[in-house]
C-alpha cells in the first residue's frame, strides 16, 4: 500500500468519529514515517514497509476508537511550541493561548514579575509564559502529581526547570503555605458542571482527565474557591486571569465583587464567546 492508498482508507475508516478526518489521518502517517505533512503530499506514491503499515493500522484503530490524535502522538501545538501530552492532562486548546496572550501584553513592561499557573496541566501556561517572560519567576500547582510530570518534562524540553517551581496541591495552597506573593496569577480550572461532562464527546469524556474537566455542580465551584485565596496569594495591583465556561461571565463576576470587592473584563474567544475574564486587583 502506498501513502495515497493508506491516507484514503484510514480517512474513510475515522469519518465518523473525527471531524478532520483527512488532516488527522496525515498526522498520524507523518508520525510513524517521522516526515513533515508536505512529503506525503509530494510522494503519496511512496510504498509503506510492513513496519510503518502495522503501526500507521494501529494508530487509525486508536483514533477510530475516539483516542484523541494528541494522546496517540503524544504533542500538542500551543502557542509557540510544541508540548508533550499524555491522557495525565488536558490537551492545551486554542482558547487558552488567548488567556496567555492577555499575560504577556500585561506583562510587556513588566518583564520582572512572580506568576503562578494554577492547575497546570500539562505546564502550557506556566512554560509557554516563562519562556517568552525571560525575567519572570514562575510557579505552577496541580492537584495530580501525574500532570506535574508531564509539566516538568515540558520545562525540561525547553530548559526551564530552573525558573519554573512546581508543587503538587490544592489550587494556590502551596503557595500560600510558602508565603508567595504573586503579580499575576493565571488558572485554566475546570469550569464544566458535573452534570454536563458525560454528556461530552467520546474524545473528551472517555480520554481526558475528568479531574481537569468537573467544575462542580454549578462549574464554578474551583473558580470560587481560588478567587476566595487571591488576597493571601497576591500582591496589590495584581492581575488574576481565568478561563470560564462560555456562560459563566456573569456568576464569576458576581463571586469577585463578592468575595474581593473587585470588577471583572471579559475577553471573548474566536467563536465570539465569553472565554477570558480578568480581574485587576
Amino acid at each position: 500500500m502506498n501513502i495515497a492508498q493508506a491516507l484514503k482508507d484510514a480517512q474513510k475508516r475515522i469519518a465518523d468519529v473525527s471531524g478532520s478526518a483527512r488532516l488527522d489521518a496525515q498526522l498520524l502517517l507523518a508520525d510513524v514515517l517521522h516526515a513533515d505533512r508536505s512529503i506525503l503530499i509530494a510522494h503519496d506514491d511512496q510504498v509503506l514497509t510492513d513496519e510503518q503499515s502495522a503501526q500507521f493500522a494501529a494508530f487509525v484503530t486508536r483514533a477510530l476508537a475516539g483516542e484523541p490524535i494528541p494522546y496517540i502522538l503524544g504533542r500538542r501545538a500551543f502557542y509557540d511550541r510544541e508540548l508533550y501530552v499524555t491522557p495525565a492532562v488536558l490537551i492545551p486548546r486554542p482558547e487558552t493561548e488567548l488567556l496567555l496572550e492577555r499575560a504577556l501584553a500585561w506583562t510587556i513592561d513588566r518583564p520582572a514579575v512572580t506568576a503562578a499557573d494554577i492547575g497546570t496541566g500539562s505546564g502550557a501556561l506556566a512554560v509557554t509564559f516563562a519562556a517568552l517572560r525571560p525575567d519572570a519567576r514562575v510557579y505552577a500547582t496541580d492537584v495530580s502529581e501525574s500532570a506535574l510530570g508531564v509539566a516538568r518534562r515540558n520545562a525540561a524540553t525547553f530548559d526551564l526547570s530552573s525558573r519554573l517551581t512546581f508543587y503538587q496541591g490544592d489550587l494556590a495552597q502551596p503557595l500560600i503555605d510558602r508565603a508567595i506573593q504573586l503579580d499575576i496569577l493565571m488558572a485554566n480550572l475546570p469550569y464544566i458542571p458535573s452534570d454536563v461532562v458525560d454528556t461530552l464527546s467520546i474524545h473528551v469524556r472517555e480520554y481526558e482527565p475528568r479531574v481537569a474537566l468537573d467544575g462542580g455542580a454549578d462549574g464554578v465551584t474551583l473558580i470560587r474557591r481560588l478567587i476566595d485565596q487571591v488576597p493571601s496569594v497576591c500582591k496589590p495591583n495584581a492581575l488574576i486571569l481565568l478561563e470560564i465556561g462560555m456562560d459563566q461571565e456573569i456568576a464569576v463576576a458576581q463571586i469577585a465583587a463578592s468575595l474581593i470587592g473587585a470588577r471583572v473584563t471579559s475577553y471573548q474567544d474566536y467563536a465570539g464567546l465569553d472565554r477570558i475574564v480578568e480581574i485587576a486587583l
